[in-house]
């Protein structure tokens, strides 16, 4: 009797095994920061970008020192010319906040060059990433570098059809 019940127990476990699912865990962030070329293109975007932020720097000064002459004139100038120069103050404001935005903000400048640098990098690790998951015929690779994501999944584990066929939806 005990043996008939170790002998399933056992069976189980192998069945399970079997059916157990493969994976791998990579750290990507580890794998880009080995790698000649990301070194190369993060050192570009580092250059563009500090070019970049001395150019806002200098618009940055130019506004103080036209606010702080403002305030030292303020009380001498007539209304039209107080009003005059309130305008040119808020329009060079306006304009250092656009350069801003258009530089660094979503979708700005930097994020373009980002893009055009690191993403065909990043290209080439995900490539390699999916070659080795069909050689190695992993079901799941994960990446560990900024919490876990899964970066390959063998297509066939999705099972997304069937949770929209028993949703009812087709």
């Amino acid at each position: 009797m005990k043996k008939s019940i170790l002998l399933a127990v056992c069976f189980f476990v192998l069945a399970f095994a079997a059916q157990a699912q493969r994976y791998a865990v990579i750290d990507s962030k580890y794998i880009l920061e080995k790698m000649p070329d990301y070194k190369e293109a993060q050192k570009k975007l580092d250059q563009v970008s500090d070019q970049w932020q001395r150019e806002l720097d200098q618009k940055q000064a130019a506004l103080d020192k036209m606010y702080k002459d403002y305030d030292a004139e303020q009380v001498m100038l007539t209304d039209a010319l107080r009003k005059k120069r309130e305008d040119e103050l808020f329009n060079k404001e306006k304009e250092l906040r656009d350069l801003q935005k258009k530089r660094f903000g979503f979708e700005g400048d930097l994020f373009k060059k980002r893009q055009e640098l690191i993403k065909p990098i990043q290209d080439k690790v995900y490539n390699a990433v999916q070659r080795l998951a069909v050689e190695r015929s992993y079901d799941f690779i994960l990446d560990k570098s900024e919490g876990i994501t899964v970066i390959f999944a063998d297509p066939k584990l999705d099972k997304s059809e069937d949770v929209l066929r028993n949703l009812g939806v087709k």
